[in-house]
């Protein structure tokens, strides 16, 4: 809000105090006027520092707004696995699903039992944010059903994932128009959903978060 209500000059000066590690989340919030003037100026090794810790999907939103020559070199500056991630989602048009989505999903396999998915969700330590369903993947990545959190932790510990999951038949395709997403999620109170590809293989996932803006 101070950052809004401030200058130009004023605005700048501010931006240099401000902690590093929430320079992220900052520009997330930002009109894109305000965003925009405070991004060209900075160079990209410090964008590529402030995007660490981001969904993939908020920094492909921030990496739009600048000219291709500096979006690619925020790029170069990411390891090779947030980059892919990011060029993933930057390879769709903004306004479909797979403009709006996330890579960070969580998959599991259907014939695994519900011990060891709890097992390796403490190994992992922390889930995306607005995790509400697990999807279960074959070998290949395809979507075959989900889980809900619920579920997995209501259920016994040597229940099979196969005899719980429900059916996949509720995935967004990638190349949706974002207004069909989002009313897909007014109408089925959806938290997050699945999101596929044209060979059904799971590419993404689409929270309630970036629907609202929509």
């Amino acid at each position: 809000h101070l950052l809004e209500a401030s200058p130009p000059k004023s605005r700048l000066v501010l931006w240099q105090l401000t902690d590093p590690e929430e320079q992220g989340e900052i520009l997330e919030e930002l009109s894109e006027d305000v965003k925009d003037g405070i991004m060209v100026r900075m160079q990209p090794e410090q964008l590529a520092a402030a995007t660490e810790g981001m969904d993939t999907d908020d920094v492909a939103y921030l990496l739009r707004s600048l000219p291709n020559s500096v979006s690619q070199d925020v790029l170069a500056q990411m390891d090779a696995q947030d980059r892919a991630r990011v060029e993933q989602a930057l390879a769709y048009p903004e306004d479909t699903a797979g403009g709006m989505m996330n890579t960070d999903v969580v998959t599991i396999r259907s014939d695994v039992t519900v011990d060891v998915v709890l097992r390796y969700l403490r190994m992992k330590g922390e889930l995306p944010e607005a995790t509400d369903t697990l999807y279960v993947v074959d070998e290949n990545s395809h979507l075959i059903g989900s889980l809900p959190i619920t579920a997995l932790l209501t259920t016994q510990p040597d229940t099979d994932i196969l005899d719980i999951m429900e059916d996949a038949d509720e995935a967004i395709p990638v190349d949706m128009d974002d207004g069909e997403v989002a009313s897909l999620f007014e109408r089925r109170n959806w938290i997050s959903a699945p999101v596929v590809d044209e060979n059904q293989h799971l590419v993404g996932r689409i929270t309630i978060d970036d629907v609202v803006d929509i």
